[in-house]
C-alpha cells in the first residue's frame, strides 16, 4: 500500500519533531551537573578541566545512546510492521524515493555532528589553555623508567632546584596545592612516554626532543596514582608516581622544609602527611636508572 501525500507530510513532521528533540537534547544535557551525570566507567575527576571532559564524555555518550535507542526502535518496528503475512504478496509495493524523508535523514545528522563538534571545540580549548602568569610551574622530566619533579624558579640554600626523584625503591610523589593554576612542562632524553593521571581525566606525552605543556587546577585534596601511558621497554609497567594535592598553607609548608634539604618524605612527614606514596608501590630491584648528572640535576 501506498502512503498518500498528507500520510506522508505527517510521518515526516513527526520525524522532524523528533530530530529536533534529539538535537537540544546535548546542550540541555550539558547544563547538568558533574555530579548528576553518569560517568560511564570514567572516575570522578579532581580537576576543573576534568569537570568539562566529563561532561562532554557523559552528555556525548546519552545523546548517542537516545539515537541509538530511536534508530533501534525504528529497525524493530519496520521488521515487525512489514514482516511478510502469509497470503500477503510476493513483493510490497516499491517507492523510488522520498525526498523530505532523504533530506530529513541527512540534515539531521549533520546538526547532531555539528552540535557535538561545537561543544568539543569549547572544551578542548578550555583544557589546552594555559595562564601567562600560572600560580605554580613544574617541570616534568620522563626517563626509563621514572619521574623527575622539579619546582621551577624553588631552589635551596645551595641553589640547588628544589624537586623530586623516584627511584628503584621508591615512588616519586608530586606535592601540589589545590585551588592552584598548576603549568607542568615535560621533557624526555630517550623514548616517549606519557604523563597520565587517570582523575585528571587527560595525558599528555613526553616526547624527547619537544617541550610540551598543558596546564590544570586540582580542585579536590587527596592521593591519585599516576602513570606513563605510553609502552617505553621493559619496566614501563611500573613506572608509577603520585600525585599529593594538599592545602595551599601545607604546600607552602612543604616547600619550606625542601628548601631546608629535607628529603621529599621528610618534607612531607613534618607536614603532617604519610611520607610515601599510598596509592601505588615500587617494583623493585632491576629498573635501570639515568646518570646523576642528566637527571637528578636537571631544573
Amino acid at each position: 500500500m501506498v502512503r498518500s501525500p498528507s500520510g506522508v507530510r505527517r510521518l515526516t513532521s513527526r520525524r522532524l519533531r523528533s530530530g529536533a528533540v534529539l538535537l537540544s537534547l546535548v546542550p540541555m544535557l550539558a547544563g547538568c551537573t558533574v555530579d548528576n551525570l553518569p560517568r560511564f566507567g570514567f572516575p570522578r575527576g579532581v580537576t576543573s578541566q576534568a569537570d568539562r571532559i566529563l561532561t562532554l564524555w557523559s552528555t556525548s555518550t546519552i545523546a548517542a545512546l537516545i539515537v541509538g535507542v530511536f534508530v533501534w526502535g525504528l529497525i524493530f518496528w519496520a521488521a515487525v510492521r512489514y514482516r511478510k503475512r502469509a497470503g500477503g504478496e510476493d513483493v510490497p509495493p516499491q517507492v523510488s524515493y522520498n525526498l523530505p524523508i532523504e533530506i530529513l535523514y541527512t540534515v539531521v545528522p549533520f546538526l547532531i555532528i555539528a552540535v557535538l563538534f561545537f561543544y568539543t571545540v569549547i572544551d578542548e580549548n578550555y583544557v589546552n589553555a594555559e595562564s601567562k602568569q600560572p600560580d605554580l610551574q613544574v617541570s616534568v622530566l620522563a626517563f626509563k623508567w621514572n619521574w623527575q619533579f622539579g619546582y621551577v624558579g624553588q631552589q635551596d640554600a645551595n641553589g640547588k632546584f628544589v624537586q623530586t626523584v623516584g627511584s628503584t625503591d621508591e615512588i616519586p610523589v608530586l606535592v601540589l596545592p589545590v585551588n592552584k593554576r598548576v603549568l607542568f612542562t615535560e621533557t624526555s632524553p630517550d623514548v616517549v612516554h606519557s604523563f597520565f593521571v587517570p582523575e585528571f581525566l587527560f595525558k599528555r606525552d613526553v616526547i624527547p626532543g619537544r617541550t610540551n605543556s598543558f596546564e590544570v587546577t586540582i580542585t579536590k585534596i587527596g592521593s591519585y596514582v599516576g602513570h606513563c601511558a605510553e609502552f617505553c621497554g621493559t619496566y614501563h609497567s611500573a613506572m608509577n608516581f603520585e600525585v599529593r594535592a594538599v592545602s595551599p598553607a601545607d604546600f607552602a609548608a612543604f616547600l619550606t622544609a625542601k628548601k631546608t634539604g629535607l628529603s621529599t618524605a621528610d618534607s612531607l612527614r613534618s607536614i603532617g602527611q604519610p611520607p610515601y606514596a599510598v596509592t601505588t608501590r615500587p617494583l623493585g630491584g632491576g629498573r635501570g636508572q639515568l646518570a646523576a648528572a642528566s637527571v637528578r640535576n636537571n631544573p
